[in-house]
């Protein structure tokens, strides 16, 4: 399977302050696996949306896929709580 590149929004930095560094690191170690497989066991299609998501205990990574160019892009970081808010859609 070819690598795909990872692209992150600069809205996800401010989205990251806010989380503990012990989760941090292991949310940043999720996101650098996703360019060798996209869709890992766990992610899940969002409803109604082009997003994926992946989860880590309480928090969720929201991201889409660009399969055409190899690129995935993370829209989003954040507690599930709030991060759905946004988005609208459930898994």
């Amino acid at each position: 399977m070819a690598k795909y590149e990872l692209v992150v929004r600069p809205s996800v930095s401010k989205d990251t302050k806010a989380i503990p560094s012990n989760d941090l690191k292991r949310i940043l170690l999720k996101m650098k696996a996703l360019c060798d497989n996209p869709r890992p066991p766990g992610s899940v299609k969002l409803s109604g949306k082009e997003y994926y998501r992946i989860r880590h205990g309480d928090y969720r990574i929201i991201y889409e896929i660009e399969d055409n160019h190899l690129i995935v892009v993370v829209v989003k970081v954040g507690h599930r709580r709030e991060v759905y808010r946004q988005y609208g859609a459930q898994p």
